[in-house]
């Protein structure tokens, strides 16, 4: 805590400031630039595809950067999503091989849908 005098209109008032905890450690945009999201955890499918890569927030999908039957390796970007103006790119969680692509270009979006399967 820090405490300041501040004077207003002529009167001085003593005050104590507490620092908050802020995003400003957190990378953040509010262009079109691209602030990398930590690689999206898939989780396990039925049938076996693969593992599902699902979206971690609703957004819609601005490129794809993979196709079915691409290999790819951990870390990589697999697609880039639009959300709150901002540009995420979601990436592979783990070393292996596009199965199926669920969604398309200019496409909308929800929370937890699968955007892709990678298989190994």
């Amino acid at each position: 805590m820090t405490n300041y005098t501040i004077l207003v209109n002529g009167r001085s008032y003593d005050v104590t400031v507490q620092k908050k905890k802020t995003l400003a450690d957190t990378p953040i945009s509010t262009g079109k630039t691209v602030t990398p999201m930590a690689a999206v955890q898939p989780s396990l499918s039925a049938g076996g595809d693969g593992e599902k890569v699902t979206a971690p927030m609703p957004g819609k999908i601005i490129e794809i950067h993979v196709h079915e039957g691409e290999r790819v390796k951990k870390g990589q970007a697999l697609l880039i999503m639009e959300a709150m103006k901002m540009h995420n790119p979601i990436l592979a969680a783990n070393d292996g091989t596009i199965s199926k692509l669920f969604v398309k270009v200019n496409e909308s979006v929800q929370s937890g849908q699968p955007l892709l399967s990678i298989g190994t």
